[in-house]
């Protein structure tokens, strides 16, 4: 009993030395910080070498950078320094130390994305680290929603951050404004097939009749963006065979092999402008159009009683 409790003993008096010795090591640091470069070199960069160092304490590793990390991006960050080399592999660390700390990779992703100085401009590796948090975390609907959003604000791709809304809109509990983004995203990206079936879902699952008016004001607005584009399509084939612009919209659909005229989700005949482009008429009724609205129109958003 004596010999065990002895052992504990001179455990608990190393564990003690070893947490005092990191605790001086990393103050010595801090004070060095100001005159060094701060892109300094992790001694240890190895995820899988600091796990086994860890001795099992995984989880306690895994605060300490995660604290790091923080620590590093805000002095920089205040710095408004125009670099941050050193923070995509401490978040890495900090992430394969401990896969469920949620936090590092929800708060790392918004620090790695962003343009510098407000970050580090790296939105490939904010990715990479957010689909590590999905792959060890796939019940958080959180996750998806913020990469979704480094694929649309950093990167300007509709088409994965519509694809990453719709998936995290599956996940048991997911708020239902996933749903309105994927559809959103899908719009903005071209997808109109996607976007109307998200929309229509979107429409068809939720209680909320604000959402259901939005839903319905979507899909209107998909259905203008879809005959612009084939109208516009028919003015691009008229110039080719003729050298020149048609001079109305029923001189172009007896070109194009149609008695009547094409006319928006009200029934109003779309315009053809002496420029060759195709708008609708009343501009107002259809606020989330991206096609088909005059140069320089702000849209004055109002709902429909219609059902889609």
């Amino acid at each position: 009993m004596k010999r065990r409790q002895t052992t504990s003993i001179v455990a608990s008096t190393c564990l003690v030395l070893s947490l005092a010795a990191s605790s001086f090591v990393l103050h010595r640091t801090d004070q060095l910080r100001p005159q060094a470069t701060l892109d300094e070199v992790l001694f240890l960069g190895s995820p899988k070498v600091i796990k086994r160092a860890s001795l099992g304490y995984d989880g306690l590793m895994a605060c300490i950078y995660w604290t790091r990390a923080v620590q590093y991006f805000g002095y920089r960050h205040s710095r408004f320094a125009a670099s941050y080399n050193l923070l995509a592999p401490l978040l890495e660390i900090t992430t394969h130390l401990d896969p469920h700390l949620v936090v590092a990779y929800e708060f790392g992703s918004s620090f790695l994305a962003p343009k510098p100085p407000h970050g580090a401009g790296q939105p490939e590796r904010a990715i990479e680290l957010m689909n590590y948090g999905i792959q060890n975390n796939p019940a958080d609907w959180k996750l998806y929603y913020d990469l979704g959003f480094v694929y649309y604000m950093e990167l300007n791709d509709y088409k994965n951050a519509a694809e990453t809304f719709e998936r995290g809109s599956r996940i048991p509990n997911a708020h239902p404004f996933l749903k309105i983004l994927a559809a959103q995203m899908a719009q903005h990206a071209g997808e109109y097939e996607t976007a109307r079936m998200l929309w229509s879902a979107t429409y068809q699952t939720t209680q909320d009749k604000q959402i259901k008016k939005n839903a319905v004001e979507h899909l209107r607005a998909l259905r203008v963006d879809e005959d612009v584009v084939h109208l516009q399509q028919a003015v691009t084939r008229f110039g080719e065979r003729t050298g020149r612009l048609p001079a109305s919209m029923p001189e172009l659909m007896t070109a194009e092999g149609f008695a009547g005229l094409p006319a928006d989700p009200d029934g109003h005949p779309y315009k053809l402008t002496p420029e060759g482009r195709v708008e609708v008429r009343v501009p107002d009724d259809f606020p989330f159009a991206t096609r088909g609205l005059p140069p320089g129109y702000t849209p004055q958003p109002k709902f429909h009683s219609d059902q889609p």
